[in-house]
Order: C-alpha cells, then sequence, then structure tokens
C-alpha cells in the first residue's frame, strides 16, 4: 500500500501527517479527539508551544483512556461473575417437586349438608304451601 499526505488540524495548528491509504478516517478520527482536549487546553491556559499542546492533549486523553479501560475491566468481570452464575443455574439439579395439599371435605360432611339441604327444601315447601292455603 502506498502512504498519503493528511492534513490534520489540533490546537488551532495544522500538521502534515503520512498514513496507509484507507487509514485517512481512523487519524482523521484520533486527530479529532486529540484537537478536542487541545481545544480545552488552549481556552483554559492559552496559546502554548506545540510540543507541551501535544504533551498536554495526549496525557488528558491517556488519563480518559485509562478510566475507560478501569470501566471496562470492572464490567468484564461483572460480566463474568453473571455468566458463571448463569452456568451454575443452568447445570444445578432441578429442584424437587413442591407437595400440594388440596383440602378434601369428607363423603360424611357432604352428606351431611345434602340432608341439611333436602330437609330446607322441604320445609320451605311446607312454609309455601301452608301460606298459600
Amino acid at each position: 500500500m502506498s502512504q498519503i499526505e493528511v492534513s490534520i488540524h489540533i490546537g488551532g495548528r495544522t500538521f502534515e501527517v503520512a498514513c496507509q491509504e484507507g487509514e485517512q478516517p481512523f487519524l482523521q478520527s484520533a486527530a479529532a479527539l486529540l484537537d478536542a482536549e487541545a481545544q480545552v487546553l488552549v481556552e483554559q491556559i492559552g496559546r502554548l508551544p506545540e510540543p507541551r499542546m501535544l504533551l498536554m492533549a495526549g496525557l488528558m486523553l491517556a488519563d480518559k483512556t485509562a478510566g475507560l479501560e478501569e470501566k471496562l475491566g470492572a464490567s468484564e468481570q461483572k460480566l463474568a461473575a453473571v455468566q458463571a452464575e448463569l452456568e451454575a443455574l443452568k447445570n444445578a439439579p432441578a429442584p424437587e417437586p413442591e407437595k400440594v395439599e388440596v383440602p378434601v371435605i369428607p363423603a360424611s360432611v357432604q352428606d351431611a349438608l345434602a340432608e341439611i339441604a333436602a330437609r330446607t327444601e322441604a320445609l320451605a315447601e311446607t312454609v309455601d304451601e301452608k301460606l298459600a292455603g
């Protein structure tokens, strides 16, 4: 692959940088990140010598990167723990079925209730006949 020259802008300055063909978008993206940090420095401190501006902007990006790597590591640990827990649950034996007891009305009670219902109906019929007559 051939190398090409790309102009990038960082901290209000233009730099000519060589890169492989096809890598321009990555270079422009990286330069934009560095420029964002350099702009913060220019706004806060004012004009800085080029090497100092680039060093400070690079250190600020490195600090952000370190923080993100720390968060990524913590997230990967949490993910590994959750995956291990999920795997343990998948491999665990199925729980024993629970015995569920349903109350059953004894036949003698059912018979007694049926008898009471029959007597009540008979009494109601008798009352209706006496009232009608």
